[in-house]
């Protein structure tokens, strides 16, 4: 536990790679076989090197991006996460800060498997873009 506030470890290090600007830190978190869903898009990364490149395809695409902690529990070996995620989408209007829930596996003092639980059409509807946008490289 991180005495300070009272979370997993792996929890404030795993905030703190999302809201870094090194997509390896966040990737040396993982396992090597790990996966890492993204559940409002509907995509999963495996293995350290794709989610490396998942943080660094989202920061491209997403100034400021980061992760806010509300809550954690860790039973056994799964994480329950309650937080924010923010940032501003390249050309959008406004900014977003919208509620995720993100779900980890341990194995050991690594994550074995990530799945974030956000809602896209609030991040679209906060950054004032509409429902059916798509990233210009998609």
């Amino acid at each position: 536990m991180n005495a300070e506030n009272n979370l997993p470890e792996i929890v404030t290090s795993w905030a703190e790679a999302w809201t870094g600007t090194d997509p390896t830190a966040l990737g040396a978190l993982f396992t090597a076989d790990a996966t890492y869903t993204d559940e409002a898009i509907g995509v999963t990364m495996t293995g350290r090197e794709q989610i490396a490149g998942w943080k660094a395809r989202t920061d491209a695409m997403i100034d400021g991006v980061g992760v806010t902690i509300k809550d954690a529990q860790h039973t056994g070996d799964r994480v329950r996460i309650e937080g924010v995620y923010s940032g501003h989408l390249k050309g959008a209007p406004t900014p977003f800060a919208v509620a995720i829930v993100t779900l980890l596996d341990l194995r050991g003092d690594q994550i074995a498997a990530d799945r974030d639980l956000y809602r896209l059409a609030d991040v679209l509807a906060q950054s004032g873009l509409p429902a059916d946008w798509k990233p210009s490289d998609s």
